[in-house]
């Protein structure tokens, strides 16, 4: 009984004393409201007049409200214990200055632009936007979606960062993974800014070498130059009846080996897909030769069963080495298996074909007629997807599809080159070409891409050096190729890019490989795999 009587005793002297710490502060309060009060009584007009900026109007507003404005939420005593606690609501200015705040429309949405504007598509600027005449006016929101689409044919498509849902998803990415990248990145320092890795435009840099074949000039015409897919070896072909291999180091240019075809001048020759054999075609003959460099050996195809041609000149070969694809008369083109060079079937286009081009994954071909017609066939069907002219064409030439799948250059009779999007060749009968290439004033008889898709070259073998290297993404031409200062290219037969760009060759008329180190691209790395074939040391 003492105990509780002692507990209740201690309980009230904490709770009286609670109430006059309570009491105490609260006079304190009223205190300093007095005295501000008093300081307000006796405030000069400038003081008056900093208050109602910060405040407002507070000089009409009754002092009570304004000191409760400066006080803020009163101090109140808990029940329990007395302890003392602060109001955590929001201030009353606060939920005055939220009350007030008023969403606006943004600054860039303008009523005028909903009204249906009309362009006049007959100026000089839109007059190529126009695709019939019934188009001579649109409205300002078709002629928005029709900048779109010649934007989109002129960069291949949406480009990442025009691409919204793309952005979305990359955005969504980055703050999955974190700001680690960010705060390594702060926390070190050095040069972040780099060069740009794109070829620039205008100048060319390029060192004439030796000739590739340097130590076997052909005797005559050289129809074939090609660059080996995977070993630092170059092959040249040509009308006097031999199949020469060269070393290419850029200085001397050994030569690893030659074979002769007797009665056999060389149309053309090329590389299987793996390297390992050769193909070689004449000018006046049904049948074609295979050189397997791997066995040493020659292998004449005299007959291919099922073909009735009496010429096999124009071929070529499937990037992922399947097919080989020869150019018949009268429109037909045959598709044969590499592996073992029988007939799998035949297509036949309108008129005659005078050249063709597998797409990089070899699921397509493309067939230039010389009536200026290109179509293109799926390998796996053999069915023709689509036909479109090139624009301007009497007759055609020669034909070559980019690496990277994105651009078809059609090369005339006339000289014009038209360089195409893929996807818009694949939708328009009449499409437009993104740049019609007009240096060169004979027929443009070979156009090549260079691996990376940044050099288109044109030739012509009807006119010494009438050679031409396009910037792919400027579309303009290097204006310091080729050299005028002494006349050595002549009349050019074929021209290839080595793996990587790094050298660059042309076949002339006059026996000759000519060979070209571009400074401006990154040179190939070799893989050293011809040296087990001919036991010869290569220095890597």
């Amino acid at each position: 009984m003492g105990g509780s009587r002692k507990k209740k005793k201690v309980a009230k002297q904490l709770q009286r004393l609670a109430e006059e710490e309570a009491a105490a502060l609260e006079a304190e309060e009223v205190e300093q409201r007095g005295r501000h009060l008093q300081a307000l009584s006796g405030a000069t007009g400038a003081e008056r007049e900093l208050e109602e900026l910060l405040f407002g109007d507070c000089l009409a507003a009754e002092e009570g409200e304004l000191l409760q404005r400066l006080a803020g939420p009163p101090r109140r005593a808990a029940e329990d214990g007395g302890s003392l606690l602060r109001d955590s609501s929001d201030s009353e200015v606060e939920n005055e200055a939220k009350s007030a705040f008023v969403s606006k429309a943004p600054a860039w949405v303008d009523e005028d632009d909903e009204a249906e504007e009309k362009v006049d598509m007959t100026h000089r600027y839109r007059r190529d936007l126009m695709k019939s005449d019934a188009e001579k006016i649109l409205t300002k929101k078709k002629l928005k979606i029709r900048l779109e689409e010649q934007f989109q044919r002129a960069m291949g498509g949406v480009p990442a960062w025009a691409d919204r849902e793309y952005r979305k998803k990359s955005k969504r990415t980055r703050s999955d993974s974190g700001s680690d990248d960010d705060d390594d990145l702060l926390c070190r320092t050095g040069n972040f800014i780099t060069t740009s890795e794109s070829l620039p435009r205008g100048i060319l840099e390029m060192k004439s070498c030796l000739p590739a074949n340097q130590e076997r000039l052909a005797e005559g015409k050289l129809s074939t130059v090609q660059f080996h897919p995977s070993a630092q070896v170059v092959m040249t072909a040509g009308r006097d009846r031999s199949v020469s291999l060269f070393q290419v180091d850029g200085i001397r240019n050994p030569k690893i080996q030659s074979i002769y075809l007797e009665s056999f001048p060389i149309y053309k020759a090329c590389f299987s897909a793996d390297g390992e054999q050769v193909i070689a075609t004449g000018t006046h003959h049904k049948m074609f030769y295979v050189y397997d460099m791997m066995g040493g050996s020659i292998i004449p195809v005299h007959q291919v069963r099922g073909m009735e041609d009496k010429f096999v000149k124009n071929f070529e070969v499937s990037p992922d080495g399947s097919f080989m694809l020869l150019t018949g008369t009268s429109g037909y083109l045959h598709l044969l298996s590499m592996k073992t060079k029988e007939l799998i079937s035949t297509m036949k286009v309108n008129g005659r074909s005078t050249a063709s081009a597998f797409t990089s994954d070899s699921s397509k071909v493309y067939s230039y007629s010389k009536e200026g017609e290109v179509f293109i066939w799926d390998v796996r069907s053999r069915k023709c997807l689509h036909k479109f002219e090139d624009e301007g064409s009497l007759e055609g030439k020669s034909i070559a599809v980019s690496k990277n799948n994105q651009y078809v250059a059609c090369g005339s009779v006339s000289g014009v080159v038209n360089l195409y999007t893929t996807d818009v060749c694949l939708k328009e009968n009449n499409p437009k070409p993104v740049k019609a290439i007009m240096n060169l004033v004979t027929s443009a008889t070979s156009v090549t891409f260079n691996p990376t898709t940044e050099i288109l070259a044109v030739a012509s073998n009807e006119a010494d050096e009438a050679v031409k290297l396009i910037h792919i993404p400027s579309y303009t031409v290097f204006s310091n190729f080729p050299v005028f200062r002494r006349k050595q290219i002549y009349l050019t037969q074929s021209m290839d890019f080595s793996p990587r760009s790094g050298f660059f060759s042309i076949a002339n008329n006059k026996g000759k490989a000519l060979l070209y180190r571009c400074c401006n691209l990154e040179l190939q790395e070799w893989n050293y795999t011809i040296k087990q074939i001919f036991y010869m040391e290569v220095e890597k």
